[in-house]
């Protein structure tokens, strides 16, 4: 009878382990639109003083949901140190009424020992103007070609652009900042109409808020759209789901490169 009752439960342990197994695998892939991908788990972001806020928040407010339905994990990233990083301009004239709202955000890594990614997010905002970010853009550079994928917010894209990444590919950045972000890649196909692009594994989105309509619909490719449609009503966001409906290229007259 001993006998008999440790085979059961050796049994019954060995269904759990591999009840758990599949789980496990089921994390590990997505299936839709007719092909099975591997999702991504490792994600990163880019800090530097005077990024745009949303351009941050607004994208890891939709993976942090991802979360509760996938094990992801961040990496907050940034040039040298890991003293907070400020949205504080660095120069008086880009804070013209003196004020002190800014946020300030602690990173995790620095770019001497950011972990593996499969996922980058850069973010834009005038921060990305300073001249000392050429470690920066090494680092992208360096850490593309083992991402699954790279993905730029607002003029985010100018540091991607810098990078050579974009030569070849479509982009499209802040229609407020166009004509100087679109300089810094001469070789990269801009689109001067369209709230994202996606090119390969490179997305690219217009302007701040456009980082939430980029993220969720890389959530849809990744991950499936039933799981980016459950994320955006949870925010209480009404996705733009259509890459080419921007209001923002007439507000802004911007037609062509």
């Amino acid at each position: 009878m001993a006998v008999s009752s440790s085979r059961k439960c050796l049994f019954a342990l060995l269904v759990l382990l591999y009840s758990v197994a599949l789980s496990g695998a089921a994390q590990a892939t997505s299936s839709h639109n007719g092909s099975t991908i591997r999702v991504p788990q490792r994600y990163g972001i880019i800090l530097f003083q005077a990024f745009e806020s949303l351009d941050v928040f607004g994208p890891l407010d939709a993976l942090q949901m991802l979360s509760r339905q996938y094990k992801l994990d961040l990496a907050l990233i940034s040039a040298t140190t890991l003293e907070p990083v400020t949205t504080e301009p660095r120069v008086p004239s880009m804070n013209p009424k003196n004020s002190s709202f800014f946020q300030r955000v602690v990173p995790t890594h620095t770019l001497a020992d950011a972990p593996p990614l499969d996922v980058l997010f850069v973010p834009g905002g005038l921060g990305t103007r300073a001249p000392d970010l050429n470690a920066t853009v090494a680092y992208i550079q360096a850490t593309y070609p083992r991402l699954q994928y790279l993905i730029s917010v607002c003029t985010g894209v100018g540091l991607v652009a810098r990078a050579s990444v974009l030569d070849g590919k479509r982009a499209t950045t802040n229609k407020a900042s166009w004509a100087a972000t679109v300089a810094l890649g001469p070789d990269v196909r801009w689109v001067p109409k369209a709230r994202w692009t996606a090119d390969g594994n490179v997305w690219t989105s217009s302007g701040i808020s456009a980082g939430i309509d980029v993220t969720l619909a890389f959530i849809a490719h990744a991950y499936g759209a039933e799981v980016a449609g459950g994320i955006a009503d949870s925010m209480e966001y009404v996705w733009n789901r259509d890459p080419s409906d921007d209001p923002f290229a007439a507000v802004f007259n911007v037609t062509a490169r």
